[in-house]
């Protein structure tokens, strides 16, 4: 027996076990403080009427024997993967009936896709970054290359000149920094993908908080994208499924002239036993005129949120990306300082909690992330916490 030992190529996560323990120790000794947590990527606002309601429906389905579901589809039944291609007729975009798969979430779906590719195949990831990109592709052996997102380029990286890659990471709008491309900037990425025969893996989970008409929702709005991209996209932030786990991916029955698409096909059939009825049910109400409807509401809240925090951030003269068209703000640090001082700083002396940038790769150094995933009151108290810390330095 042999252990992959590419795991042991992985770095510690170390990020988010770190910032716990300096938290527990910051509310041990000072026990009168409020602690506000804006570094959470979790949703705190609960699930719809018209998901729960569904939700109950389908599980009574279930205790009745006329209407009990054992195994489904592998890739999703069919009234959830027709309620999804509706949605993508609202951007726009006309998708197969057989193009459309379900999964429990972006972030597995975003792993397993790399069974359909060769281990030798050459992998471009921005930096900052998803670190699931980066891991996944660790444990395989995979060579991987970084592409500088920075504040020069609005942490919007173009493609780059000097290299080829094979398999393309990008997540619009993004997930550290917030920001989104608009439909020039991922223009130039697809044709990059064309022109060198790289697939590009889209990562459109929080493509719901998009509401500029400039910013693509998807990448199969760019002309050219089916014949190389493959989209992924969550219901977590969408619709608040973080624990009720429903996702889907989108394999273009025109990219590799059809073969991802049915090797993709053959992989979830062999290695997978889908998403649960109760579940697959619920996420066909997300996409109802009155789900959609109602997880306006919810996403409508947390932009709200994103707007005090970027409006009290220009306010303060503090650069930063993201807050329009996503929960993500990602600050510059004052002063110079790195991501860690700033963090301990913030915790220390105005009891919020975020997330230093470099977690998430070498040029998160020097900034630091916010969400707005957060209650209201909470978040206007944050944002006053940090402009009076910001007024003393």
């Amino acid at each position: 027996m042999r252990i992959n030992t590419h795991y042991q190529d992985l770095e510690d996560s170390y990020l988010f076990s770190t910032i716990a323990k300096k938290v527990a120790q910051q509310s041990a000794e000072h026990p009168e403080q409020k602690i506000i947590r804006l570094g959470i990527g979790d949703v705190t606002l609960p699930l719809c009427p018209a998901v729960t309601d569904a939700l109950h429906a389908a599980v009574d389905e279930m205790g009745n024997k006329e209407t009990f579901h054992g195994y489904g589809p592998e890739q999703g039944y069919d009234f959830l993967r027709e309620g999804i291609r509706g949605y993508y007729v609202q951007k726009g975009v006309v998708l197969e009936a057989g193009e459309v798969f379900i999964s429990d979430g972006a972030k597995s779906d975003l792993g397993n896709i790399l069974d359909l590719f060769d281990r030798d195949n050459t992998v471009l990831v921005p930096d900052p970054v998803y670190p699931v990109y980066v891991d996944t592709n660790v444990m395989a052996g995979r060579k991987i290359l970084y592409c500088d997102a920075t504040e020069q380029n609005g942490f919007l990286p173009p493609p780059p000149q000097e290299v080829e890659a094979d398999i393309i990471y990008l997540c619009s709008p993004n997930n550290p920094t917030g920001a989104a491309y608009n439909r020039e900037q991922l223009g130039a990425w697809v044709a990059y993908a064309r022109a060198v025969g790289a697939v590009i893996l889209y990562d459109a989970a929080y493509e719901a908080f998009i509401q500029d008409e400039s910013l693509p929702r998807s990448i199969y709005e760019i002309e050219g994208a089916k014949q190389c991209a493959i989209e992924f996209c969550s219901l977590s932030k969408t619709a608040g499924f973080t624990g009720l786990r429903c996702g889907y991916t989108v394999v273009p029955l025109a990219l590799c002239g059809g073969r991802l698409n049915a090797m993709w096909l053959r992989r979830q059939t062999t290695k997978f036993n889908g998403v649960p009825y109760i579940v697959q049910r619920a996420a066909a109400a997300v996409f109802t005129p009155e789900g959609l409807r109602q997880i306006e509401e919810n996403l409508g809240y947390y932009r709200e949120n994103a707007r005090i925090m970027a409006q009290a951030l220009r306010e303060m003269g503090v650069w930063f990306t993201g807050g329009e068209s996503s929960p993500y703000i990602f600050m510059k640090c004052p002063g110079g300082m790195d991501s860690w001082q700033y963090f301990d700083l913030l915790l220390k002396q105005a009891g919020v909690v975020g997330t230093p940038g470099e977690g998430f790769g070498k040029n998160g150094a020097g900034f630091f992330r916010l969400t707005a995933f957060g209650e209201r009151e909470a978040t206007k108290e944050a944002m006053a916490r940090i402009r009076a810390l910001h007024e003393k330095l």
